[in-house]
């Protein structure tokens, strides 16, 4: 836990495709800097591709936590990610090095800012009777049944948002209250942590769209394919999963098995990103104290570099 009086957590926030982690070792090379990454992707090992993670020559030049610390059979929530950042950014300043945390998972950005409410842990036999549920009738139907018994929760997740849906289904079930009453009564557990946000935001929405497909279509000629059928022969992993409903590894899951082909499992990928980038977006204007940097301009590294500099109150080396 950071102490009473540490100075602010610096947070480089964006969608995906924005050029995040190229800023964020930009800035490591101008102060004595260590990232800790905000992504509920790059935590898995074996998913290096189509989580875009930084290569093995950008993490020998630039310290990074918080990647291949999970098992893709393995789950890890919100709660998990603030005690491991906080254990992190302790660990960093006392080495007197700057904690960076840079990503995309908005739910943890939250979770360390704001601190977490004491809901019901997961639990994987719920989670696997709702899996099975949502095989049969499909997700829009499990989206039906949570509108009827928590429908302030219902009516800001989409029909096909299964992670959501399952989590608040789960809650119900475990404790007999909707999620939504839960969160709004519960004592917060954790203490508010001091953060300031940096958000990289396209000025224009088709250039990003066009940079998240030709992003995809670079990790398929780096072989995203054939990494996700590496992940598809293990007999241990399915679609419930959050590390397989991973935008990218979901579509060409359901190619492996023959649902569809390649170039629509593409289709649907970069369509899947969008509607990522979508929410991020979304989320990141609903800070009114972001500080907001345009993502396409081509001063956008420089810029950062100034607001870091008044930050830490020193100029890089």
């Amino acid at each position: 836990m950071t102490p009473p009086g540490s100075p602010p957590l610096i947070c480089l926030a964006g969608p995906t495709a924005s050029g995040k982690s190229a800023v964020a070792r930009a800035i490591a090379t101008r102060w004595p800097t260590e990232i800790i990454n905000v992504d509920s992707a790059t935590i898995y090992r074996g998913m290096d591709i189509g989580t875009a993670k930084p290569s093995p020559a950008e993490r020998r030049a630039v310290t990074h936590h918080l990647l291949d610390i999970r098992d893709p059979a393995q789950s890890y929530g919100a709660a998990s990610f603030r005690r491991d950042a906080l254990q992190c950014v302790a660990a960093i300043r006392a080495r007197g090095n700057l904690p960076l945390l840079a990503g995309g998972t908005m739910l943890y950005f939250k979770a360390l800012r704001d601190g977490l409410n004491d809901l019901p842990e997961a639990n994987p036999l719920i989670r696997k009777e709702l899996d099975a549920r949502a095989t049969l009738a499909g997700w829009p139907a499990l989206h039906a049944e949570l509108a009827k018994i928590d429908p302030a929760t219902a009516s800001r997740l989409a029909p096909n948002d299964s992670q959501r849906i399952q989590r608040a289904l789960e809650i119900w079930m475990l404790s007999g209250q909707p999620m939504s009453e839960l969160i709004g009564a519960a004592p917060q557990t954790d203490v508010p942590v001091a953060t300031i946000t940096i958000s990289l935001e396209p000025s224009t929405r088709s250039v990003l769209h066009a940079r998240i497909a030709g992003r995809f279509d670079q990790m398929l000629e780096q072989g995203l394919v054939e990494e996700v059928r590496g992940l598809h022969a293990r007999p241990d992993l399915h679609t419930g999963l959050p590390s397989v409903r991973c935008v990218g590894y979901r579509q060409l899951w359901s190619m492996l098995d023959a649902e569809v082909d390649l170039p629509t499992a593409r289709e649907q990928a970069i369509a899947a990103t969008r509607q990522l980038a979508k929410r991020q977006l979304t989320w990141l204007r609903s800070l009114p104290d972001r500080l907001v940097v345009d993502a396409l301009s081509p001063s956008a590294t420089d810029d950062i570099v100034d607001i870091v500099a008044g930050l830490t109150d020193q100029r890089p080396d």
